[in-house]
């Protein structure tokens, strides 16, 4: 089968090939995948990942097969992923912080085989590729009548925004929010903010033809981070800093301006990735009048809680999925894709396959 591969360089390959799914797993059929960062920054570096390894994460599909014990999915069954392969027994999945799972993090497998050699899964579930396996908790079902395509953004960018605004920041009415950076994570903290009652959203970003899709995803004031001054701007527009800053860029010196930009009591929650061992600085006095800076981790998400209730706000017309893809992709367009991503030029592309 065919598919997005990286082993030093990104290439399209027609010997691709996926094991049966074990007792616990599934094997879908991908129709729709969502382009993000995290693959980019596996092609650039930024995230150290061993090849050959099959790119993708962010996807919806058809459930083809199940294993012997698989118990809430269906053969035919459309479903998005999520990237956390949990294991839901222990004192994190149990108290309802599955994103602490120990056995969620840096774990690796191979269940690809290219030309005869065994090839990584990458974020445990490898997207840009015709068919995939993964475990049954982390193919979430949902209605037929979603379409696959704006589904497939569910997984990543709409889980990781909408997550930090609700689950981690939980923004509560009349508070105000400045967020940098607005790809496919920032619109998404953008919309989660003005759903959960957020009066001043700042949208901040280099490219200041981002002000319309801003907007749309309900941003109140928009700054151009290429004139300078932000921090300035943001406190002028939030009478002297804002409650929440969200970091989608993965930039210190973008980390830095969010912290910079709080008011009293205010939080700077990091969304975006920068490399690994990049550090970031703040003014220690600045921090006294009971400010904090969060991590977050995939939305701190509860997958099969928060993804049937991302779908459900959707069909309900509150929170907008379709919106969110800029461009759609062929497989065989996938670097053309990744030129478009690198360059500002999406909020979100979509492979179809």
């Amino acid at each position: 089968m065919r598919g997005v591969l990286f082993n030093g360089k990104v290439e399209i390959s027609d010997n691709i090939e996926v094991r049966d799914p074990r007792p616990n797993e599934v094997t879908v059929r991908i129709r729709a995948a969502g382009l993000c960062h995290s693959d980019l920054s596996v092609v650039n570096g930024t995230i150290p990942f061993p090849p050959p390894v099959v790119l993708g994460h962010e996807a919806a599909g058809v459930v083809e097969a199940i294993g012997d014990q698989v118990t809430t999915l269906e053969p035919g069954d459309h479903v998005v992923f999520s990237t956390l392969s949990n294991c839901g027994l222990c004192a994190a999945c149990e108290s309802g912080h599955p994103t602490m799972c120990s056995k969620s993090i840096g774990k690796l497998s191979k269940p690809f085989t290219v030309n005869g050699e065994k090839a990584f899964s990458f974020a445990n579930v490898s997207a840009f590729v015709e068919r995939t396996v993964v475990l049954e908790r982390q193919a979430v079902k949902i209605p037929d009548d979603v379409p696959l395509e704006s589904a497939a953004l569910v997984g990543c960018a709409v889980m990781t925004g909408v997550g930090a605004v609700l689950n981690r920041a939980k923004v509560s009415y009349g508070e105000s929010v400045a967020v940098f950076g607005m790809g496919g994570i920032g619109l998404n903290v953008i919309q989660a903010s003005v759903l959960a009652g957020a009066t001043k959203v700042i949208a901040i970003d280099m490219l200041p033809a981002k002000e319309a899709v801003a907007r749309q995803f309900g941003a109140t004031e928009f700054i151009d981070a290429s004139q300078g001054e932000v921090v300035d701007q943001i406190k002028a527009l939030s009478s002297g800093g804002v409650d929440y800053a969200f970091e989608c860029v993965g930039h210190p010196a973008v980390i830095r301006q969010s912290i910079d930009a709080l008011g009293k009591g205010g939080n700077a929650v990091i969304l975006g990735v920068p490399k690994a061992d990049a550090e970031a600085s703040f003014l220690v006095s600045g921090m006294y009048m009971d400010k904090g800076i969060l991590g977050c981790r995939y939305g701190s998400a509860r997958p099969r809680h928060d993804i049937p209730m991302v779908i459900d706000l959707y069909k309900a017309g509150r929170l907008k999925l379709d919106e969110l893809i800029t461009r759609t992709y062929e497989l065989d367009q996938f670097e053309q894709a990744l030129q478009d991503l690198e360059a500002g030029e999406l909020a979100r592309g979509v492979v179809t396959l």
